[in-house]
């Protein structure tokens, strides 16, 4: 089938419209049997011109998966063609010498070919275990600089959390001071405040003392003049008593 297609293309025209002359084209074994269509056959004048081929060269390639691509070249048939010649049979009659010269050369072919073998076969495998060098070194190689690098890493890891922990103890330890410093400033600020508080109780007690002392005195006074007041008109009355006799006897 796949033949039948470039044959069919290479035969047809470029203007897809007419076929050469003399060529059938190629029908597949799949392909559906053509009917035949009865047509009314009219005559057509000659053409007096005649059908000239041009040479031409067309690659036609049909690729799939897995297949083969063919290219197909035109052109006119070469007038002159030289044949190539048979070699020419040596004759029946050969000596045993050039038997023995023939086993001989082909020996030393086989020898040769045996020895470029081998070297060919040694050359490839020292390239392979160059190949082979030359990866263990390229393997190794990264191995090392991975190692590296983590180790590197890590290093870089624990000094950053080392340094993360004093920051950290720093703080703390900051902290602690100011709290230890604002204990001890509420502790000053309450035992000035008590201290306050006591002085003024006591200067509260000594007024109060002093006014309660006031207020004794003054009550004393009061009693004192009261007193004086009550002996003022005790001795008042008695004179009034004494000076009434009087005044009744005369």
């Amino acid at each position: 089938m796949l033949i039948g297609l470039v044959r069919d293309s290479v035969m047809q025209c470029f203007c897809h419209t007419c076929r050469a002359p003399g060529i059938l084209p190629a029908v597949s074994r799949r392909s559906a049997p053509i009917k035949k269509i009865n047509k009314i056959r009219s005559k057509q004048p000659r053409l007096s011109k005649k059908v000239k081929f041009i040479t031409t060269e067309i690659r036609c390639q049909e690729k799939s998966r897995g297949g083969l691509s063919y290219e197909v070249i035109l052109a006119e048939p070469a007038p002159n063609v030289a044949v190539p010649k048979r070699p020419v049979t040596p004759g029946k009659n050969v000596s045993v010498e050039e038997i023995e010269q023939k086993l001989k050369a082909a020996e030393e072919r086989r020898i040769s070919l045996e020895a470029k073998k081998m070297a060919d076969i040694s050359n490839k495998l020292a390239k392979v275990e160059e190949a082979t060098r030359k990866k263990d070194e390229i393997t190794n190689e990264f191995i090392t600089q991975t190692k590296e690098q983590l180790e590197s890493k890590m290093e870089q890891h624990v000094e950053k959390r080392d340094a993360i922990i004093s920051d950290m103890k720093e703080k703390l330890k900051i902290h602690a001071q100011e709290i230890e410093k604002t204990r001890e400033t509420l502790e000053q600020q309450k035992a000035n405040e008590q201290k306050a508080i006591e002085e003024k109780l006591k200067i509260a007690q000594s007024l109060r003392d002093e006014n309660i002392k006031k207020m004794l005195d003054r009550l004393k006074e009061h009693e004192r003049r009261a007193e004086l007041v009550r002996q003022n008109k005790a001795q008042a009355q008695d004179m009034e008593g004494q000076q009434s006799p009087i005044a009744s006897s005369g």
